[in-house]
């Protein structure tokens, strides 16, 4: 299917979203200077995204259509495989819109390498063109990334680029019971993380951390190690499991391969949630009744690589 137009991603700097709160500019530096802060951070953080969004609209001009979609519309915005989308951002925001992309081609751009590592974002405004002109050609290379999915016994479903959570909304323990390889147990925690192979440097490397800092207080000729996942694998891991009469430790990680499944029971009667990728906004409700089935999802985004 040949491509129709672009659609570029934006989200909201953090000064857009500070004006948005105290209603002007000047408002908002009175603000954050009168807390210690450097507005001059904020103010120079925003110059330079829309540069690089500037430039990124004025170079994609001359090549094809496009039109600008704010993050917050993404959930409800209908791409297509005629679509090119171009994610002007941080990584989050790749993860956050690769989830609703389906076939369409994605290409990522750093709007500012001095700020951003940009795992996800091969691209900055230099040569992000080289990457349209590739999917426009046929000529470009893909990156394959898989979901892991969320699926409720209401028929609810939740995809994550990155990770999903499973546990309570507040710092409170979650209650739950875990199936897992033929296993069952009661469990207290404070949530599992269910990591992709993308997420692996994330939410979940911060558990490994945890975990090997503790250890290492007791072992202290222990290595750290990383969480290595494969591209069709998920991880998961419960955080901080507490054993007790009632609620026991032996699950406490697993690696999840195509037709393997991890399946919860909430013992919450409130507060229990289920988000993806960070998005503690848009959440499933996770309470007493409620058996979520997590696997990996059939769907994949397409993210385009530079050409070596």
């Amino acid at each position: 299917m040949s491509i129709e137009y672009a659609i570029i991603v934006r989200n909201k700097t953090r000064l857009e979203v500070l004006i948005e709160r105290f209603n002007t500019r000047a408002q908002a530096k009175f603000y954050i200077e009168s807390q210690g802060g450097d507005f001059d951070d904020y103010q120079q953080e925003h110059e330079r995204f829309h540069e690089a969004l500037s430039a990124i609209q004025r170079q994609l001009s001359t090549v094809m259509k496009h039109k600008l979609v704010d993050r917050s519309f993404v959930p409800s915005f209908l791409f297509s495989p005629a679509h090119l989308i171009i994610v002007v951002g941080q990584d989050g925001l790749v993860a956050n819109t690769a989830k609703y992309a389906g076939m369409a081609p994605v290409v990522a751009v750093n709007p500012d390498r001095t700020r951003y590592d940009g795992v996800l974002l091969p691209y900055d405004t230099g040569n992000f063109l080289g990457g349209v002109s590739q999917v426009l050609s046929g000529s470009a290379v893909y990156k394959t990334v898989r979901f892991a999915e969320a699926r409720l016994n209401d028929g609810q479903r939740l995809l994550a680029f990155n990770d999903l959570f499973v546990g309570a909304s507040s710092h409170v323990s979650a209650r739950y019971r875990l199936s897992w390889n033929g296993l069952s147990e009661e469990q207290s925690s404070s949530g599992l993380i269910i990591s992709t192979h993308a997420g692996s440097t994330g939410w979940l490397s911060s558990v490994f951390n945890m975990a090997y800092g503790v250890a290492a207080m007791f072992e202290p000729d222990l290595k750290p190690k990383r969480p290595r996942i494969k591209a069709d694998e998920l991880v998961f891991a419960v955080r901080e499991p507490f054993k007790s009469v009632r609620t026991q430790t032996t699950l406490n990680i697993g690696r999840m391969q195509a037709n393997d499944v991890l399946k919860i029971e909430s013992l919450m009667p409130a507060h229990g949630v289920i988000f993806s990728d960070g998005m503690e906004s848009d959440f499933l409700k996770f309470n007493s009744g409620s058996v979520v089935t997590i696997g990996i999802a059939p769907e994949t985004a397409r993210l385009v690589m530079k050409n070596k």
